[in-house]
């Protein structure tokens, strides 16, 4: 069992379950555009550490559990700590980025952090199989590239209250440090590698084109 795993899930439950009970503490350390602004760039992590509600926890708990392994045993367990927190601060820059005249815009949930080894996993496993819905069966790279497309789309409807864009800022993170540490996935799986960009440069084509 993956110790840095285990001490990761444990932490998200634990901090979460202060939040769950005390609001002062939540509203202090959660994502919040004006604060953060105003100096206090610490939220952009402890945010990753606070959930809504249990589901929210179970479903970013749970999707980390069963992917971070793919992850350590390509990469190893300290680079899978350095994509879990590096995703995080993605998330958290992009949505600064992208949302940095709202200055009410609050987030929480470690979605970017889970999504940037999600992605990260994808890349370097695109055979395997995923359940949708634990029912539909979905090639991994398929489904990496749908759901950042869907991702766009939420950051541009912003109609769900889902933080998209944490989401895709993590994505981007553990695609990019995956590469960076494993290169080889550029020989290996060429076109994978590719078809999982298109969502990323389709994002900043966007953001140059003013569309957010």
């Amino acid at each position: 069992m993956n110790t840095f795993l285990i001490a990761i899930i444990v932490a998200n439950i634990l901090f979460s379950y202060k939040g769950f009970n005390d609001s002062s503490f939540f509203r202090k350390y959660e994502f919040h555009i004006g604060r953060i602004r105003s100096g206090e760039q610490i939220r952009m992590i402890t945010s990753g550490f606070l959930h809504a509600d249990l589901g929210h926890l179970a479903f970013n708990m749970i999707t980390l559990f069963f992917f971070a392994p793919v992850v350590s045993s390509y990469l190893g367990n300290l680079m899978f700590v350095i994509i879990y927190f590096a995703s995080l601060i993605f998330g958290s820059l992009l949505t600064l980025v992208i949302h940095k005249n709202e200055y009410n815009y609050r987030a929480i949930g470690a979605s970017g952090a889970v999504t940037g080894v999600l992605y990260s996993a994808i890349l370097l496993r695109p055979d395997m199989m995923l359940g949708i819905f634990f029912v539909i069966p979905m090639p991994a790279y398929v489904f990496g590239i749908l759901y950042l497309l869907y991702s766009i789309y939420g950051m541009k409807a912003k109609n769900d209250g889902i933080g998209h864009t944490a989401h895709f800022g993590g994505a981007i993170g553990g695609y990019l440090i995956t590469l960076l540490v494993y290169p080889d996935l550029l020989v290996l799986h060429p076109l994978m590698v590719s078809l999982l960009t298109i969502p990323i440069v389709l994002l900043f084509i966007l953001i140059k084109m003013k569309k957010f």
